[in-house]
């Protein structure tokens, strides 16, 4: 094992240094992400089935329409766009794993619900003007983008909303942003998370204080120490942040929310923003 090369790739890079693989489309953890999705008990890939059911009651409760036109951006495997269906508005999910959508789509045929699913990554979307009375962004997708997507982001929102139309996301808050970095580990398995076959997964977190983002990196090595690195950056923000973005985005009239999820951990509740963003246009 060269060790040498290891330790070199595990130094801190420079913020938002991309990593050299990605896991939403690797067909093999793609799949293990989805049955993490799917656990109806846990905080991870998604949030606790309960958990979801109360957020779309919070959500549904913020818009004044009867009946919506709905995009949910990252929208997994469903889990939010079949509850919203039932309630008869008229979804669209948009996700970049092809192994979630084609899960989403199978379900909505089974439960007879008409939800346009688009395997895609939403950031080179393409969607007709004023076409949503909602878009909705949940479990924090918003603090993985960098800044220019961040900003890219929010010009297409305002571009897709109908006039008066919402849009509603969450974000980690700065909170105790120092105790949101995981100390280091290793996993050596002969299959796993990563990968089917044997691998060591070498894992730390590196924070950039001034920029309020902390990096999750991941090294995964095989047996012939073929290196694979995941990078996953995370930015928090408090609501003085989200202003200045929002406004500097065209958007001028919107409400924060922390009393949306319980009080669990450093994860959830006051540690998690809503953002209530109207379009005004």
């Amino acid at each position: 094992m060269n060790i040498g090369k290891i330790a070199q790739l595990a130094e801190k890079p420079e913020i938002y240094t991309p990593g050299t693989a990605v896991m939403w489309t690797d067909e093999y953890i793609s799949k293990q992400l989805l049955q993490v999705h799917l656990n109806e008990e846990i905080d991870l890939a998604s949030r606790k089935k309960s958990t979801i059911k109360t957020t779309v009651e919070w959500i549904l409760n913020k818009t004044p329409k009867q009946t919506l036109t709905i995009l949910d951006l990252g929208c997994g495997p469903g889990l939010y766009t079949e509850l919203l269906a039932k309630k008869g508005h008229k979804i669209t999910g948009v996700d970049f794993s092809k192994n979630s959508i084609e899960f989403a789509r199978k379900r909505a045929e089974k439960n007879k619900h008409e939800i346009e699913y688009i395997n895609a990554n939403y950031l080179e979307l393409e969607l007709e003007e004023n076409r949503f009375d909602l878009v909705m962004m949940i479990y924090t997708d918003f603090c993985v983008l960098n800044p220019e997507e961040r900003k890219q982001l929010l010009f297409t929102i305002k571009k897709i909303l109908k006039p008066g139309g919402i849009f509603i996301f969450d974000v980690n808050s700065d909170k105790e942003i120092e105790m949101k970095v995981s100390p280091k580990n290793w996993e050596a398995a002969n299959i796993g998370f990563w990968k089917k076959e044997p691998y060591l997964a070498l894992s730390e977190s590196f924070i950039y204080p001034e920029e309020k983002v902390i990096l999750y990196q991941h090294l995964v090595s095989d047996e012939n120490e073929n290196i694979d690195i995941y990078r996953f950056y995370t930015r928090f923000f408090s609501e003085k942040d989200l202003k200045n973005e929002l406004i500097g985005s065209g958007f001028s009239t919107f409400s924060f929310h922390t009393d949306v999820l319980p009080a669990d951990n450093l994860w959830s509740g006051e540690h998690v923003i809503f953002c209530v963003v109207h379009n005004s246009k």
